[in-house]
């Protein structure tokens, strides 16, 4: 019992004589960490004037940020003497670092592809991509993963291990795009009023010669109950859900026309044909689904 009393009576002796390290290392602490969030704004304010990339500006600030603490804390395991220490963990880290490197492969990947993607001319934040099977607009580029907020305000958490090693469309690198709209019109109808009803109608909507464009039409396939085609146009946009709105708007505004002249958008139908020594008794039909 006397051993410990006298145990912890030293280590009060060695606190209170080390106040005053303690005191200036939560000083250089906390100077430290105002100090990495005011780097952070400043470098991403300066940044942001010469390079255009967010991702690269947030990149080298969250860089400069870290470092920044790092010191300081550095500083401040100086200030109280725990030199020996951290050549220890040096020494520590130099010996363990292949175990480490071994155990942490998929998180270093992680982050060497984060750093790789900040500096891709063609991928930046507030593009909008598809890659992975999702879709939306990219809002961090981080260094160990990648966020996408979808359509439908989710946000979709990926590792930039697999966005770098899958490929993927950014639809923000063009300002134009293209949408194909896939129809069917009755047998009887004239093709060629078709055609040019659905031209004029599209170009009336979009205009096409503002864009440099025109409007594609094909007649595909004698379908089942339809004569099917095909009307491609162009859309100034970046990003997949302009696109949908424009397919939308084009659906309304050709079904309004095509009703307007009496040309029917055919449905499946099916014609049962009765042999003359044949009868239908609808009775017996109707009694064989209820029961």
């Amino acid at each position: 019992m006397d051993k410990i009393t006298n145990k912890l009576d030293a280590w009060k002796d060695i606190f209170i004589k080390n106040i005053p390290n303690i005191a200036i290392a939560l000083v250089v602490i906390f100077i430290a960490y105002f100090a990495s969030r005011a780097i952070n704004t400043f470098i991403t304010k300066t940044l942001g004037k010469k390079i255009k990339q967010e991702s690269v500006r947030n990149l080298v600030s969250r860089v400069a940020s870290a470092f920044i603490f790092l010191l300081g804390l550095y500083i401040a395991m100086t200030v109280l003497k725990f030199d020996d220490t951290l050549k220890a963990i040096i020494s520590a880290a130099g010996v363990s670092g292949i175990v480490i490197g071994l155990a942490l492969q998929g998180t270093l990947s992680n982050t060497i592809s984060g750093v790789v993607l900040s500096f891709r001319e063609n991928l930046n934040i507030g593009n909008w991509i598809e890659t992975n099977g999702y879709s939306g607009e990219v809002i961090d580029i981080n260094l160990n993963y990648f966020v996408i907020r979808e359509a439908d305000n989710n946000t979709v958490v990926i590792p930039n291990k697999t966005i770098l090693e899958n490929p993927f469309k950014n639809y923000s690198l063009t300002t134009k795009m293209r949408v194909s709209l896939e129809c069917g019109i009755e047998y009887g109808a004239d093709l060629e009023k078709v055609e040019i009803l659905t031209k004029n109608v599209i170009t009336s909507n979009f205009n096409q010669e503002q864009l440099g464009k025109n409007v594609e039409f094909y007649f595909t396939e004698f379908g089942d109950s339809s004569i099917n085609f095909l009307c491609r146009f162009w859309i100034e946009s970046e990003n997949a859900l302009e696109r949908l709105k424009a397919k939308s708007n084009a659906i309304i505004k050709i079904k309004q026309a095509f009703d307007k002249e009496n040309i029917s958008i055919p449905f499946p139908m099916r014609t049962l044909e009765i042999l003359p020594n044949q009868s239908l008794d609808i009775h017996k039909i109707t009694e064989k689904e209820v029961s």
